[in-house]
């Protein structure tokens, strides 16, 4: 994919009234490749959200590089966040893309606080950090580097199968913090899978950037979400999509059933319209008291998948109540039985020099030479490098440039 300055359309010194009012827009863009989607470039003013707890657990931090996704699926819950900018939670949220293209940057700058208390911090529970514009904005690599770099525990949620492209740089960072992957995977028929989520890449390609993962020793969960009233609900459909997570080696299966709010009500239900008009009227019973299904709906479909996640042995995983995200591995085990009060130790704060405590030939294990096999960071099938080896120029301390400046496009 080029994208070069002579296959830029448009550049609008204008910007649309809500996003004007941001006052860090640095320009409005458009290209060839991405025919009928605008990205607004963006100067962050800060990267890490604090999520108040819904628990215990008093902290949950997320990062979003990009506001709106070209995902474009019908049912995202994220959909709502794009009227705080005067645009509309249907088109506009698929085609008016805003890129953060500083937030790496800023990400440095916040985690180098001496205040910073290296708390476990999600990506993808908003919107997709890996869409298909990161390929060209690049803007995961910074953000995984910094947040290794500082000893910061890493989650990532996503459909983009563009992760695979990174796993070289979570492997390194694996090493040195927790890092918990999951793929969100929701539908397992084609035909339906390509009409409700129109932008996203096909379940096969998913599955397979779960295999990519295992096979470089990193666990990676699966997000069985939405599931839809009607449609993705049936034993059949489950008990193979179950089947096909397992055999893609994933390591546990979360689930959840449809979460209308209002806004993405409107639009989800004008795709079922199209696509499924004797549905309409089941949706709007079934919806009539709220964003959620009633109870009764909840608790009928726990009874139907929990046996099958277990009998396929994909029990292992836990939602961050906080994030909505994978729970963080180098959280404790039961957090609603601490302190409110009290944060969970994690991981030392990193060495003298940052940057991991060193760039070419880090130190990462213990004993001469190269250490292959299992560890608690890294699982196996991985090889960390020990002190006294010649290890490979670290992928994290190339990622992390000597002077701030964003990229644009």
């Amino acid at each position: 994919m080029r994208w070069s300055s002579q296959e830029l359309q448009t550049e609008r010194p204008g910007a649309l009234p809500g996003l004007a009012r941001l006052n860090n827009l640095v320009r409005s863009v458009q290209t060839p490749e991405f025919a009928g989607i605008t990205f607004h470039e963006i100067l962050a003013k800060s990267a890490l959200n604090h999520v108040p707890g819904q628990s215990a657990l008093p902290f949950g931090y997320t990062i979003n590089p990009y506001r709106g996704c070209s995902h474009a699926c019908t049912y995202c819950f994220a959909r709502p966040t794009h009227q705080y900018l005067d645009l509309d939670a249907g088109k506009d949220f698929d085609s008016e893309i805003i890129v953060k293209v500083n937030v790496a940057e800023v990400l440095r700058k916040e985690l180098a606080k001496p205040t910073w208390g290296r708390h476990p911090v999600a990506l993808g529970t908003n919107t997709d950090p890996y869409q298909r514009a990161e390929g060209r904005y690049r803007l995961m690599p910074g953000i995984i580097a910094a947040l290794a770099d500082s000893k910061t525990p890493i989650s990532i949620l996503t459909k983009g199968t563009l992760l695979r492209r990174d796993l070289d740089l979570l492997v390194e960072a694996s090493e040195h913090v927790p890092v918990d992957l999951a793929m969100s995977i929701a539908i397992y028929d084609d035909e339906l899978q390509q009409s409700v989520e129109p932008g996203t890449p096909t379940t096969k390609a998913r599955l397979a950037t779960v295999t990519a993962v295992r096979e470089r020793g990193l666990d990676c969960g699966i997000f069985l979400m939405p599931i839809l009233p009607f449609l993705t609900d049936t034993r059949a459909h489950l008990d193979e999509a179950l089947r096909q997570a397992k055999a893609a080696g994933a390591t546990s299966v979360l689930y959840s059933g449809l979460n209308l709010k209002p806004a993405v009500k409107d639009w989800y239900l004008q795709w079922l319209g199209r696509e499924h008009p004797e549905l309409v009227g089941r949706y709007q019973e079934l919806y009539a008291r709220g964003q959620y299904a009633p109870k009764e709906y909840r608790t009928w479909l726990a009874a139907r998948i929990k046996p099958l996640i277990r009998a396929h042995g994909l029990e292992r995983g836990v939602v961050d109540p906080s994030t909505g995200g994978l729970r963080s591995s180098a959280l404790p085990s039961s957090p609603e039985r601490m302190p409110a009060s009290r944060a969970p130790a994690l991981l030392p704060a990193p060495g003298p020099g940052s940057a991991l405590a060193s760039a070419p030939g880090a130190s990462r294990g213990p004993g001469p030479g190269p250490v292959p096999g299992p560890s608690l960071e890294t699982g196996p099938g991985v090889t960390r490098w020990a002190p006294g080896s010649e290890s490979p120029r670290s992928l994290i301390a190339a990622e992390l440039p000597p002077e701030l400046s964003p990229t644009l496009f």
